[in-house]
């Protein structure tokens, strides 16, 4: 079956359900969709490693590579291989000197370990048939990841930010990635670079 590549496009709050996201997978080269509710620490793990931000203590997902990477173990692909009952279920594709092997994974934990790794994502024509959306074409711009600050769910809004200096917010982004809240530590970072480029 031929394998079709896809890539993170967006991540935001699941409408649908609560305390849920959506990860959203777009067709390398194509209009389709592939909307895929996922936890909110899995969500935060994608959000952490798209953002390039770097933790105090390594997260599970972090934990995980550093352990592949200790024993020579290479993740080349994910693959989302099947849709059942409206869950997806996943492969990492992994290798080491001698052995190319399969490992059933979470489609949240395998998106987590394939932006860290840096490796392609897949899907079937069966899959994007049954579970994908057709996008209208759009330009690039509105293509590109947008990582969700959680301002949905906590008590500081970007309209919060907007009061307060850039010293504070610093303080404030300091305190945040302190208790590893990395989901409203995006949207601070993201108000400070856009005063950065203002100014």
């Amino acid at each position: 079956m031929k394998k079709i590549e896809l890539e993170i496009v967006a991540l935001s709050h699941s409408i649908t359900q609560t305390h849920s996201y959506a990860v959203v997978l777009g067709e390398v080269n194509g209009l389709r969709r592939l909307p895929i509710v996922i936890g909110g620490f899995e969500a935060q793990a994608i959000a952490v490693a798209l953002e390039k931000m770097h933790p105090s203590r390594p997260l599970t997902h972090d934990l995980m590579k550093n352990f592949m990477t200790a024993f020579n173990v290479e993740l080349h692909e994910v693959v989302i291989c099947d849709l059942q009952e409206g869950i997806f279920y996943s492969k990492l594709v992994c290798s080491t000197e001698n052995d190319t092997v399969e490992i059933d994974s979470r489609t949240s934990d395998a998106l987590a370990l394939a932006v860290r790794f840096g490796c392609p994502i897949y899907t079937y024509e069966n899959i994007l048939e049954n579970a994908g959306i057709m996008m209208e074409e759009t330009d690039k711009e509105k293509r590109k990841v947008e990582a969700v600050g959680a301002t949905a769910e906590t008590s500081t809004s970007n309209e919060d930010l907007k009061t307060l200096s850039l010293e504070e917010l610093q303080t404030l982004l300091n305190d945040v990635l302190e208790s590893e809240d990395y989901m409203r530590a995006i949207a601070i970072r993201d108000e400070i670079n856009n005063r950065k480029k203002k100014s």
